[in-house]
């Protein structure tokens, strides 16, 4: 049986990118299976009392921050650049991931979405923008629109948020491998170590 590594991200949170950039060359060598599944971070946040490390009050831990998160970067040669428009909100974006799940149309959209926020440095936030990402990857830009405005990616959305609350997640990335959590990438090695010690 193939593992499965869940991989709870939001493409507002630039770890998540990091992650989403470590992650398939980490499964592929231990074959594994990445399972993705989108939430709102904010939403997270809200829920656990935690906040995102861009609204950390002491400016040099915060300006540290970046270094760190550029140094793990170049370390993993994920391109990763700042993003003027950081931070957006992600809800209607978060919608639209789960949406693309249901018509089966998510790997193109995940794989515009990364680069277009996270190395274009493109806003994500603005309605436009999204469109012109998700109709260059080749997708119908107005359809996903509308899915992610039903019902149904409302609530889909909602319930990988509770599950990771209620799992334990209290920001993003986090990864699970069977009920062991891993958060954050920089404990992606641990991840590994953990598929190789159950191969």
């Amino acid at each position: 049986m193939t593992r499965q590594i869940e991989f709870f991200f939001d493409y507002g949170s630039p770890y998540s990118h990091l992650a989403n950039g470590i992650l398939p060359a980490l499964a592929a060598r231990q074959g594994a299976e990445i399972v993705y599944r989108p939430f709102l971070l904010g939403g997270v946040f809200k829920a656990t009392g935690n906040r995102s490390p861009a609204m950390e009050p002491i400016e040099a831990r915060r300006r540290y921050g970046g270094t760190t998160l550029q140094r793990w970067a170049a370390r993993y040669g994920v391109p990763l650049r700042g993003n003027p428009h950081f931070p957006i909100d992600t809800l209607r974006l978060m919608r639209m991931a789960v949406a693309a799940q249901a018509r089966g149309e998510f790997e193109p959209f995940h794989r515009a979405v990364y680069p277009a926020f996270w190395v274009e440095g493109r806003d994500l936030g603005d309605p436009d923008t999204v469109a012109d990402v998700v109709g260059t990857a080749g997708l119908d830009a107005a359809a996903l629109a509308d899915a992610a405005g039903s019902d149904a990616a409302k609530a889909a959305l909602r319930a990988n948020t509770d599950e990771a609350v209620a799992r334990g997640a209290f920001g993003a990335p986090t990864c699970f491998l069977g009920e062991e959590m891993y958060f954050g990438a920089d404990h992606l090695i641990f991840l590994e170590r953990a598929l190789e010690g159950s191969a």
